[in-house]
């Protein structure tokens, strides 16, 4: 679950999110979220508090993860298109 929601200053001086997780062993992993993943991660949580967070089940992060590193998939897949016609 989360634990722990912290804001942070990225490199280029957009937010992220740390989130800490807590497994059912007592086990925890800090996970890095940039904007496009917090967002993510705020709407399936249907709130726009990252407060709101703690509690809620680490697949919505897995899942914000997931949706953050499939559009840059989309995008690669876009530049790839068939240009043999050009």
């Amino acid at each position: 679950m989360i634990k722990h929601i912290q804001i942070a200053a990225a490199h280029d001086g957009i937010a992220e999110l740390i989130v800490t997780l807590e497994f059912a062993n007592g086990g925890q992993s800090l996970v890095t979220l940039d904007e496009y993943a917090t967002r993510t991660l705020l709407q399936s949580a249907g709130t726009d508090d990252p407060e709101d967070l703690t509690g809620k089940g680490w697949e919505l992060v897995r899942d914000a993860l997931a949706a953050s590193s499939a559009r840059y998939q989309n995008e690669d897949n876009s530049d790839q298109r068939d240009t043999s016609h050009v």
